[in-house]
Order: C-alpha cells, then structure tokens, then sequence
C-alpha cells in the first residue's frame, strides 16, 4: 500500500496528518528545488500555518534537474512523512502543503507559464550553491557557464535556475502583473543580495528594459534556515513502512529544532509565517553570519575531518573527545571570535545546542553528504571567518585544519588508497591539480589556494595561512587525519 490521499485512513490511529482541507489549496508559491530540506523546512511552516490558522497557501514544488522527487510525490498525490528523529525517539507527521510537482527540463514553458500566473506570489529556492551559477568568490554570474550562455541565447527554454526566473519575471512583466518575492533559502551570505545580483546581471545581458522592470518590482529577501536534515536510505524507508503500514517514496527526516529568520521585505503577499514560529526581521545578517561560521562551518571541518578518519556520520565522529574538543575550540576562537552575538541570545548555550544537535544519534548525517561541493561552500562556511580573522585576532589553525583536510580529500583518494567519489563542480580540476603535485603538500597548497573561483586573489599571499595549511596537509600524509586530530585535540 502506498501513501496517498485515499489511503490516510488506514494509518495508525494517531498519526499526525493534515488537519485542513487540501481540497482548498491554490497555487501561491512555487519552490525550486523541492527536495529533503524544503519538505522539512519551509514546507512545513507553511504546514502549520495551514493548520493553526487556515488559508489557501498551496506550494508547488518545481525541480530544474530530474523528475525524481516528482515521481516520488505525484503517485502520493504530494503527501510525503516528516520524521523528526531525536536520538531514539521518532515522531511521524503527514504533510500536506505540496499540491503539484513539476519538472523544469520536461516542460520548460509551463514553468514559464506558472511563474507568470498572477496567482504565484513567492517564488523559493533551495538550489544549493552551485543552482545560482555565479563566482563563489565574487557573487557575480558566471557568463561562461554552458548553461548561462544557452539560456541568453534560448530563454524560451531555459536550463539554468537564473534563466528559468527570468523567463518567468519577462512573461510576467509583458502580462502587466505584479511581481513576485523571490526568497532564497540557500546557505549563502547574504544570499537575497546573491540572487538579486545574478539575476539582475542576466537580465541585462537579455533586456535592459527588463532588468530595469526587475530592480524596482521585485524584492529578493534575504533569510536564514536552520534544521539538519540528512538524506534519507532505503532502511530509512523500510523503517517507516513498518511503523505506518504503508510505503512513503518520499520520506523525509529531520532534526527537532528548526530557525527560519526571514528579512521582512516582500513586494507581493506571504503567509504570515511569523504566526508559527518564523522570526521577520530588518537584517538578517547577525544570525546568518553566525549560523553559517559556527554550525555550518563546524559541519564542513567535521565532515573532511571524519570522512579521513573513517567515520561515516557526524555523531559517530562526535562520539569521539578529541573531535568534539576541537569543535568547540573552532566554534569559541576561529568562528567565535568573528561572529556578533544578537540582542537577549546567548551564544554559549546556541553553541552547546550545536553540539548536541551533531550528536543526535537519530540522524546519521553522512560526512559524505555534507562534503559535497566543497568548492562552492568553503568561502562562506570557513574562508569568510578567515578574512576576519586575518585582519584581526589571527586565531585560524583550526580554519588551516580544516581546509588541508578539504584538500586532502578533493585529491578523491583516502587515506586507504580507495576512491573517494568527490561530488564537485570542480572536482577535476583539483584533482588534476593534486595529481600533479604528488603528494608535495606546499605545491598541492599553492596550487589549490590559487585557484580564483574559490580562493579569490587574496589569499595566496597571506603567508600565516599558506604555512599553517601546508603544515596541517603535511600532517595528514604522515600520520593520518585521525591521529593528527588526537594528538592535537585529544
């Protein structure tokens, strides 16, 4: 039996599913890259804003790359099971906010179409870095990236994210209707201010005019998400057809705490998410810095670090007191050091709840997972921290650590002389670039930190972190990650 409207009945009696009537739901916002965290994270506060306060905030999930997640969801008529795992206690909640799916590459027009249909008020994106098609080092739109350069040229059947959103605002613009709210719920700094600059800058390469249209209707919030949501397994899926009687494609799982901290400027209109827990503020820049320096930043230096060492999931490497020790050292001095500390917050007890949070047994986040697109990530996650810190207190071993470690396992071989399947836009590259240096870790530092998509052109020349770097890689040759971390931290 599969999950599905007709099917909830036979649930068990207790379990959590939509208390509103879905039958009411219309199309007003459309998400792109409706995939785990969505359907755990705004998903869901759209979710309870349903159910506590009524409406007809329906959300249809768009994908640009595969129909995976539409085939997951369509035969379940959008229902899928949030399971909010805190060591060994489970909690099943069905969700019911998802009302259609549609794929970007099979139908580009009819997502055109929908973006311009005045009934859309927010267009949402969790695209992951790498979906905005920019410079990680600049912000500004890569204008030699394939998909780029054929969307200018063939906007009626776009590839890219950018070129997608700007089909959709042209359309709409030539229609007469008001904009949407474009809301990026990516981990980027700043990342409203990131969209608005790649779409601005695609915009002109297409029509001034347009662009134009775009900078005075359109508003591009910038917001701050918060929720550890791993991928789900097989085991995952077997797990819940147990409990529920019913197989659910689409499972997703997460941690108890959840933080939406949104900028409150939107051109058109939104749930009024702040009813269910959501923060709406002026700025969003304190608590963005801070959660991506110190949980997002302790996440990368304990995913290179323990997928070296052999361990497949975060709390298994937080079983272990050297790590832990080294986290929190990370999170007090390099990030601590350059974070701002938001009016009545106390940052001490968030960076315990942090801590805590990686050692839920429940959620066995992959180290694996988390080390995907390294190249995209470390600029906001670790290399932000660095230049604070460079300019100022020059606490960053632990940065260095965590960059070495980076680099070792871009090389995509471990410490066993196994293939690591390094998933990276420019993984190639740094592995043509680790290949040639064989092993020489003051060449494989060189090479890589000179890498300008990532790196900048700063940064070759700060002498402190080019040594302490090579030092650390050095280390990681000779003894191991696991034993440098130990005879460091333990």
């Amino acid at each position: 039996m599969r999950l599905r409207s007709t099917t909830l009945h036979h649930l068990p009696e207790g379990t959590a599913q939509p208390s509103y009537n879905r039958d009411t739901l219309k199309p007003g916002i459309l998400h792109l890259g409706v995939g785990a965290f969505h359907r755990a994270h705004q998903a869901y506060f759209t979710d309870r804003y349903l159910a506590e306060f009524g409406g007809d905030w329906g959300i249809v999930g768009g994908d640009l790359r595969s129909g995976r997640v539409r085939d997951q969801l369509d035969p379940q008529d959008g229902l899928y099971s949030l399971v909010i795992r805190d060591n060994d206690q489970a909690h099943i909640q069905i969700m019911g906010a998802l009302i259609a799916e549609l794929v970007g590459p099979d139908d580009p027009h009819y997502a055109i179409d929908l973006m311009a249909d005045e009934q859309i008020k927010i267009v949402s994106l969790t695209v992951t870095e790498k979906g905005y098609c920019h410079d990680p080092a600049t912000g500004n739109l890569n204008l030699e990236h394939p998909e780029i350069q054929y969307d200018i040229a063939n906007l009626h059947t776009p590839k890219s994210t950018p070129g997608f959103i700007v089909a959709g605002l042209k359309k709409r613009k030539e229609k007469g209707l008001k904009s949407f709210t474009l809301l990026s719920c990516d981990n980027l700094p700043n990342n409203g201010d990131v969209l608005q600059k790649v779409i601005l800058q695609f915009a002109e390469q297409v029509d001034s005019e347009l662009a134009a249209w775009i900078r005075e209707n359109t508003t591009f919030p910038c917001t701050m998400v918060d929720r550890i949501v791993p991928a789900t397994t097989e085991d995952d899926k077997a797990w819940l057809e147990a409990k529920l009687g019913m197989r659910d494609e689409a499972m997703v799982i997460g941690e108890p705490f959840i933080q939406w901290v949104i900028e409150d400027k939107f051109c058109n209109d939104r749930p009024a998410w702040e009813k269910v827990g959501a923060l709406l503020v002026d700025d969003v820049t304190v608590y963005e810095h801070m959660k991506l320096r110190l949980l997002n930043g302790s996440h990368s230096l304990l995913a290179y670090t323990g997928y070296l060492s052999g361990f497949n999931t975060i709390n298994e490497v937080m079983a272990q007191p050297a790590f832990v020790n080294m986290c929190k050292i990370f999170m007090d001095r390099e990030a601590g050091l350059v974070v701002e500390e938001p009016a009545g917050f106390d940052i001490q007890h968030y960076k315990q709840q942090l801590r805590d949070r990686f050692a839920n047994s429940g959620l066995k986040h992959r180290t694996w997972q988390i080390a995907m697109d390294g190249s995209q990530k470390l600029p906001q996650r670790l290399l932000s921290s660095l230049r604070d810190q460079l300019g100022g207190e020059k606490q960053i071993d632990i940065i260095c650590l965590a960059v070495a470690a980076w680099i070792r396992y871009a090389s995509g071989i471990d410490e066993s002389g196994e293939a690591i399947d390094v998933r990276d836009p420019l993984a190639n590259q740094l592995r043509e670039i680790c290949d040639a240096a064989k092993g020489d870790a003051k060449q494989m530092v060189s090479d890589i930190v000179g890498v300008e998509k990532i790196f900048g052109t700063d940064l070759k020349s700060e002498t402190q972190f080019i040594e302490r770097t090579v030092y650390w890689l050095q280390s990681i040759y000779a003894k191991g990650t696991l034993a440098t971390v130990q005879e460091n931290f333990g």
